[in-house]
C-alpha cells in the first residue's frame, strides 16, 4: 500500500460502548415503538399535540447527532461494510464478509458496520482478526438484535437518518455485501449522494458478481436506455468477485486520492471531484 495510505485507527478501548435513551439494545429487540415510529405517526395517532412532541423531539435529535459526532470523530479513515442481517456464519457470503473485513484492517482502515450479525458481524469479526479497530453504528428496531460480539465502539442510534449521516461523514468508501432491503437502502442512499455531488465521490464496491450483476444489468438496461439516468452513471459502481478484488479497488482509490473511471464517469469534471480536498474545477 503506497504511503499516501491510511496507516492507524482511532484510539478506542475495547467493549466501549456509547448509549444512549432508556431502551438499549444488547441482544433484544427494543419494546413498545421505536423513535423513528414515533417520529413518523400522523396527527391523529399522537397523544398529544404533534406541535408539542415534535418540538422536543428536534432536540433529542440534535443530541443524537452531537454524541455521534463526539464518539466518531477520532475514527480516522474507515470503510463501512454492508449486507444482510440473515447471512449466516459459515455461508460463503459470511466468509467473504470477513475476509473482506480482515484485509481491510490489514491495509489499515477502521472497518464500520450496521453492528448486526449476519455480514455485519462477519465483516467486524474480520477487522478484530486483521488487528484493526471494528465499529458498530447499531439502530433501535422493534424485531431485531443488539450489537455483535466483534466490536470495539459500538453506538446506537435511535433514527435511522441520524446513523446515515455517520456512516457518510466518516467513511471513505463502501463494500456492499449481498443483502436485502436495508443493504439497498444504503447503497442508493451512498449512490445519490455522490451522482448528485452532495458528497466527495468515493468508491461503492459490490461484493459477489452472480448476486449483484442482475441489478447493475436493470440500471444499465432500463435506468439508462429510458433515460432516467447518464450513462456514464454506471462507472458510479464497480462490483468484485472476491474479497482481494473489493479491498484491492477501495484501497486503490483511497490512496491514489482518484475514482477509477473517472474520465469516462465524468470525462470534463463537471461533477464532484474525484479526488479527496479537491474542488471540481481544479487542475488534475
Amino acid at each position: 500500500m503506497s504511503s499516501d495510505a491510511p496507516s492507524s485507527g482511532p484510539d478506542v478501548t475495547p467493549g466501549n460502548r456509547v448509549r444512549r435513551g432508556p431502551q438499549i439494545l444488547g441482544g433484544a429487540a427494543a419494546e413498545g415503538p421505536t423513535f423513528d415510529q414515533l417520529l413518523l405517526r400522523s396527527d391523529q395517532e399522537e397523544p398529544q399535540p404533534s406541535t408539542t412532541t415534535d418540538a422536543w423531539r428536534v432536540m433529542r435529535i440534535q443530541g443524537e447527532f452531537i454524541e455521534g459526532f463526539g464518539a466518531l470523530a477520532n475514527l480516522g479513515p474507515a470503510i463501512s461494510v454492508f449486507g444482510s442481517a440473515r447471512t449466516q456464519p459459515g455461508a460463503p457470503e459470511y466468509e467473504q464478509a470477513r475476509e473482506v473485513g480482515r484485509r481491510l484492517s490489514e491495509a489499515g482502515f477502521t472497518v464500520v458496520t450496521g453492528g448486526g450479525p449476519g455480514a455485519m458481524e462477519a465483516a467486524n469479526r474480520g477487522a478484530k482478526e486483521g488487528g484493526g479497530v471494528s465499529v458498530g453504528l447499531g439502530i433501535e428496531l422493534p424485531h431485531e438484535q443488539g450489537m455483535n460480539a466483534w466490536i470495539d465502539l459500538g453506538v446506537d442510534f435511535r433514527y435511522f437518518f441520524v446513523r446515515k449521516v455517520m456512516f457518510l461523514k466518516y467513511s471513505q468508501g463502501f463494500v456492499v455485501a449481498p443483502g436485502g432491503l436495508g443493504t439497498l437502502d444504503e447503497l442508493f442512499e451512498a449512490l445519490t449522494l455522490v451522482q448528485t455531488g452532495k458528497v466527495t465521490a468515493f468508491p461503492v464496491v459490490l461484493l459477489g458478481r452472480d448476486f449483484w450483476s442482475p441489478l447493475v444489468d436493470w440500471i444499465r438496461d432500463t435506468l439508462v436506455t429510458r433515460g432516467m439516468i447518464n450513462a456514464v452513471d454506471i462507472h458510479l459502481l464497480q462490483v468484485a468477485d472476491t474479497p482481494e478484488e473489493a479491498v484491492a479497488l477501495v484501497v486503490n482509490t483511497v490512496a491514489g486520492g482518484r475514482w477509477p473511471d473517472r474520465e469516462a464517469w465524468d470525462p470534463e469534471h463537471h461533477r464532484t471531484a474525484a479526488d479527496h480536498g479537491m474542488a471540481a474545477g481544479d487542475p488534475q
